[in-house]
């Protein structure tokens, strides 16, 4: 595919120059990979569970057999007839617990972990897959979106927001402020009460400051070229989440994924 050049804008929405985007944005866009991909990754962070083998099974309960007009399930000794040991009684063993020994974690191989990483790269260059996801694209300049490395420097998220606001970005992170809301379900008395939209993602080179800087606004998140994975770019298995690269960082995409990489 022949090379795309692209604009690279200043913090304030300038553009002071062009790029040329890396041979991995001409990668083909792989859902089924990418979705794959991203499963494993998650599988990765599930508690094993299981039981103990012999819970439910400490007692002497036996059966009295049959002539007796009851059921002939195990019942502990005296008069009380309290059923025990079997399964669906109160004490009893579950019929067929989890088993922490089972294999949960989802393995794919290296190369194709390789394809689903550069086909999401790709996705987030396509404006139509980030427009289908969902994010507020109408107001940005460009997609995908160069900015200068100055904004590795800032510190504070109202500078961010600044930024935000001059490329076109800040109405994708009104999206995100307005979609938080109150989880149904158990799920709200264990630890993730809330939930909201996943907002952009800004790929630099060294995130030391800007990670503090945008920390405090929604569904922004902030990541180096050698920490991306397939999740980050497409949360929830699905591809195109917006993404803000600097300059700095598409020159390290070009030595990781170039053609002689």
């Amino acid at each position: 595919m022949p090379e795309k050049t692209v604009e690279v804008f200043n913090l304030q929405g300038k553009t002071t120059g062009e790029v040329t985007l890396p041979q991995v944005f001409s990668t083909p866009i792989r859902p089924d990979v990418i979705k794959r991909a991203v499963l494993a990754i998650q599988s990765g962070r599930l508690q094993p569970q299981g039981r103990d083998p012999m819970a439910g099974k400490r007692t002497t309960a036996k059966s009295r057999g049959t002539g007796m007009g009851i059921a002939r399930i195990p019942r502990i000794k005296g008069g009380s007839g309290r059923a025990a040991f079997a399964p669906s009684t109160v004490g009893g063993r579950q019929p067929h617990p989890p088993k922490a020994e089972k294999k949960i974690v989802k393995n794919i191989p290296k190369k194709e972990a390789r394809l689903a990483l550069t086909s999401a790269i790709a996705a987030t260059a396509q404006k139509e897959i980030v427009a289908k996801r969902g994010h507020v694209i109408e107001k940005i300049v460009q997609i995908p979106l160069i900015i200068d490395d100055a904004i590795e420097n800032l510190m504070c998220a109202k500078d961010v927001e600044a930024v935000f606001a001059s490329l076109g970005i800040n109405d994708d992170v009104i999206r995100v402020r307005d979609s938080r809301s109150i989880r149904a379900g158990k799920g709200k008395l264990r630890g993730r009460k809330m939930k909201q939209a996943v907002g952009p993602l800004i790929v630099v080179c060294d995130s030391v400051n800007l990670v503090v800087a945008a920390s405090n606004i929604p569904g922004v998140q902030v990541t180096t070229v050698l920490d991306l994975n397939t999740e980050m770019l497409a949360p929830g298995t699905h591809p195109g989440r917006l993404t803000v690269w600097t300059n700095g960082a598409i020159e390290q995409l070009n030595a990781i994924y170039g053609v002689n990489a």
